[in-house]
């Protein structure tokens, strides 16, 4: 298995809200994580190269990363968009459609809490530019934890919504939290996607699940020593991981959690969605 390290950011930014800051970087690490990506003598893909090498197609360079960016916070579109066209980098972003809006007005609602997101008009820009933007729900739940109902809602009203605005296809997708199961893969391959991916805390690989392929969280406090050891393959585990019996039961607490609407992580329970 040659391991390829697949970045998860969120907010790149020097004031971002609270509840999302320990997942944010500012942009003066991002550009040193972005220097060392290129001392590494790593080649930065699209997405789509990735999943075709898993599908059996062309083969990846011998060293490659993917940059991907979940949740589609607006510091994409005014910070990060300048540091990887300058360095003709791609990159993949999820939009949760539900906390898109129109320009001068508020977004449709979602379960993620107040913070300047990407408008319609920004993500038609970022899709002229060649990033791809990938689907990420309507309202960002722990899919898992969701009816079969509730699950189609979120993973295919979704990629209408993003269609539609885009006038072409969208066949990536993100779970929201990393958390999904197999009945929501299942949804998600029915709905049309030809990947989706997870978090795992580990690298990619050849021999990756397309439907669940592994991502490395970087954070807050992800250190610059252990962003180097990920750029050289090493310091994370490599997928395809089998699911442990520890998450199995994690997502059971979690279902009983969001079934007496008091969920694990988040205010509303997954019974109040409609």
């Amino acid at each position: 298995m040659t391991p390829v390290p697949v970045f998860l950011y969120h907010a790149v930014t020097d004031d971002p809200p609270g509840w999302i800051a320990p997942y944010s970087v500012t942009p003066q690490v991002f550009t040193e994580q972005l220097d060392r990506i290129a001392d590494a003598g790593l080649t930065v893909v699209p997405l789509r190269r990735l999943v075709t090498a898993l599908r059996g197609g062309t083969r990846l360079p011998p060293r490659s990363a993917v940059l991907t960016f979940d949740d589609g916070f607006a510091d994409f579109y005014w910070t990060v968009t300048p540091l990887l066209t300058d360095r003709g980098l791609p990159a993949t972003v999820y939009v949760t459609t539900g906390a898109v809006h129109t320009p001068g007005t508020g977004p449709n609602g979602s379960l993620l809490p107040p913070a300047d997101m990407l408008n319609w008009r920004q993500i038609g820009t970022l899709d002229t530019f060649g990033f791809e933007i990938g689907d990420h729900t309507v309202t960002h739940p722990q899919l898992d934890t969701l009816s079969a109902r509730q699950v189609w809602h979120e993973v295919f009203d979704s990629k209408r919504r993003l269609e539609d605005a885009l006038t072409h296809p969208v066949y990536s997708f993100a779970y929201p939290h990393g958390y999904s199961s197999p009945s929501v893969r299942r949804a998600v391959r029915e709905a049309g996607y030809t990947s989706a991916t997870a978090v795992g805390n580990a690298f990619s690989s050849t021999t990756d699940d397309p439907m669940r392929v592994a991502r490395l969280m970087v954070r807050s406090d992800t250190t610059a020593e252990a962003f180097t050891r990920w750029t050289r393959c090493a310091g994370a585990p490599v997928a395809p991981l089998h699911e442990s019996l520890r998450t199995r039961g994690w997502r059971m607490y979690r279902r009983a959690r969001a079934m007496t609407g008091r969920p694990v992580g988040g205010p509303p329970g997954p019974n109040t969605l409609r």
